[in-house]
């Protein structure tokens, strides 16, 4: 399964799922004091762009270290996604990452695995592993997916009063109805890959 660069951007903002964290993200801030939120957010956002981006980097080396096959990537990443497609349909992800509210994050529960989770990290290697040749296109796209996914939670309050929690949720199921369908198709390209380019 080849993406091209909007493909790419579109997949990695449906695992990113920024309005699907607007309910967690308000929780765990909700004890920094409001001067502080923005620059917190912007923190937590940086340090997911540098880990995905990491992993991206770094994803051919990590695969022949492992000694992983890219046909087994695609696979357990579109198992991955699916998990998190179905738990963005039917739950919500507020108990998942629930915070005392008592000390400003850093690191967890934002930035890793909020954003820079185990869905995205296996998407940022899938992409790199299959075109590597299109690193380049791959590093644009996260970088404006992330941008998208750290406007959207700077303004969480906003949104979030402008649509209503019901229409936030809405739009959550939305995204994960879409990433099942990405997901179950990644499945298949992996299998079909295995079973017919080892024949």
């Amino acid at each position: 399964m080849d993406h091209s660069f909007v493909s790419a951007f579109v997949l990695l903002l449906l695992v990113l799922d920024p309005f699907g964290s607007l309910p967690i993200f308000i929780s765990v801030l909700s004890g920094v004091p409001p001067e502080r939120r923005r620059r917190v957010a912007v923190r937590e956002v940086v340090i997911a762009f540098v880990v995905l981006l990491g992993f991206m980097v770094a994803g051919q080396g990590f695969l022949a270290l492992m000694r992983l096959s890219e046909r087994s990537l695609e696979v357990a990443g579109g198992v991955i996604l699916l998990i998190i497609a179905i738990r963005m349909i039917f739950a919500g992800g507020e108990d998942v990452y629930a915070s005392d509210g008592q000390r400003e994050p850093l690191i967890f529960p934002l930035a890793v695995p909020l954003l820079a989770g185990p869905s995205a990290m296996a998407t940022v290697l899938l992409l790199a592993s299959r075109q590597p040749d299109r690193m380049w296109h791959w590093v644009g796209a996260l970088t404006l997916a992330m941008g998208v996914s750290g406007v959207v939670l700077l303004a969480a309050d906003r949104i979030r009063h402008w649509l209503g929690a019901s229409m936030v949720s809405a739009i959550e199921k939305l995204m994960g109805l879409v990433l099942t369908a990405i997901a179950v198709e990644m499945i298949l390209a992996g299998l079909k890959r295995y079973f017919f380019d080892n024949a």
